[in-house]
Parts: structure tokens; sequence; C-alpha cells
């Protein structure tokens, strides 16, 4: 049972985050948010949502995923005199990984990997970190408190901290000063049966190197590809079984 000091904290963490001031662009609210109640109930139990990106497809000169993620999320301009590259949202990047003994170099890239078992949203201690019954990692900006527990326990270093006041936003995500986010797979895409922007962008250039689809589907194209070719998960050695898979790394 839990006691009523505890009740007493949770709910002391939840107001401060619900009343914290963040700078929204005019109409955008986040209740839009993919997180929300209204917009989690949309959430298929009976699904999945993942990716598979196969690294031989992925031209190290293109970044046009990372592009089109920073256009439909509105993140990557964030500005403010303390800006800085180590500062700057990232929710997707582009990374280059070389063998040591053949020399072999190929470029893929990296996300929130929507794991099974999301070790952000263990920690996070208001409940903001939080998975929809889809498989989809999400963090719920009305109560995150900006603790940033969830980007040290994430072992990908998908999840950025908000620094700046970010005057200029994205209806599609919305974001404020002080509070963590990260890779949403477009969910705002995938409830109404869209596929995410980055792999849009990817189909559209020609590369065709990220596919997305329910994983538990399996008739879906990107089970009938897991069956067929080998894959990888990135840290597999952890067993937190990511929704995002990696071929040809």
């Amino acid at each position: 049972m839990t006691n009523r000091a505890e009740m007493t904290r949770r709910d002391i963490l939840k107001s401060g985050a619900a009343v914290a001031t963040l700078t929204l662009a005019p109409g955008v609210t986040l209740m839009t948010f993919g997180g929300s109640e209204a917009n989690a109930a949309k959430a298929d139990a009976g699904k999945r949502w993942g990716l598979l990106i196969d690294a031989n497809k992925c031209d190290a000169n293109c970044s046009d995923c990372v592009t089109a993620c920073k256009t439909e999320n509105g993140w990557g301009n964030d500005g403010g005199e303390h800006s800085s590259p180590e500062t700057e949202s990232a929710w997707i990047r582009k990374v280059t990984l070389r063998d040591k003994n053949t020399g072999r170099q190929v470029s893929a890239p990296v996300m929130c990997q929507h794991c099974e078992s999301p070790p952000c949203v263990d920690v996070c201690p208001t409940g903001a970190s939080m998975q929809r019954v889809d498989g989809i990692v999400l963090v719920d900006k009305h109560i995150c408190i900006g603790c940033r527990y969830c980007m040290m326990a994430c072992p990908f270093k998908a999840r950025s901290f908000v620094h700046s006041d970010v005057p200029e936003q994205s209806v599609n995500a919305p974001r404020g000063k002080g509070v963590v986010e990260s890779c949403t797979l477009c969910v705002h895409r995938v409830d109404k049966g869209r596929i995410p922007a980055c792999v849009e962008a990817c189909e559209a250039s020609g590369n065709s190197a990220i596919l997305f689809g329910d994983l538990k589907d399996p008739d879906s194209p990107i089970s009938k590809a897991l069956k067929q070719y080998p894959s990888i998960a990135l840290r597999a050695d952890l067993e937190l079984n990511p929704g995002v898979r990696y071929q040809n790394l």
C-alpha cells in the first residue's frame, strides 16, 4: 500500500510540473502531444510499432531523415545565447561505424530505440517517461520536472534536454524549456495511419533504408524482413528488446 508521504511526494512533483512555465508557440498546447490521455487511448495493444534500418542502404552523405525529423517536429533551431552542439536537441542523428579489422564503414541513424523494457521509464520519478501499449516510448511534458534521470539511464544517448526558450515550434510536437524530449516515432502521424517523417524522407531519397511497421503482425513487411534476414539490436547485452533493429551493421 502506498503511504501518505509517498502520495504527497508524487502529488507535489506532478503539480509542480503541471504549473511549470513553458514557452510555447501560439496555438501549440501540450495536450496535442501523443502522450496525452486522449491520444494514448488511440494506441492499440495488439500492435508494436518499430523500425528496421539497413546500413547497406544508408548513404553516408545523406541526412534527409534528420532534416525531415527537424522539420516535422521543430527541433534543431533552439537558439539562445547558451546554445551549443552539446546542448542542442537531437531526436535523431547519423553515426558512422568502422570495423577496426577490415576498415569497412557504414552509416546509420540512431534515435530512441523504443525499448520493450525502457530504462528511462524505470527511473522516472513522476511517470513522465511513459510507454504506450503499442510500444511507443514518450515523455509526458505535463509532468516532466527536468530531473534528467532518464537521460542518464538511456544507453543510446537518445534524449535531449531543452535548455532555452523555444519560440518557434511545430504544432506536431509542442516543446518547452526545462523538459526532456526524444524521438516519438512521429506518434501524431502513426495515430493517423501515416509513417514517420524519417521513413518518408528516406523513401523519397531513393535509399529506402528505413522500414516502419507492426512487429506483432507476422504478415507486415517489417516482420517478413526480420524473419528473412539477420538483424541486431543495439546493446543487445542489456536485453531491452528495442523496437528498432539494424541490418548489415
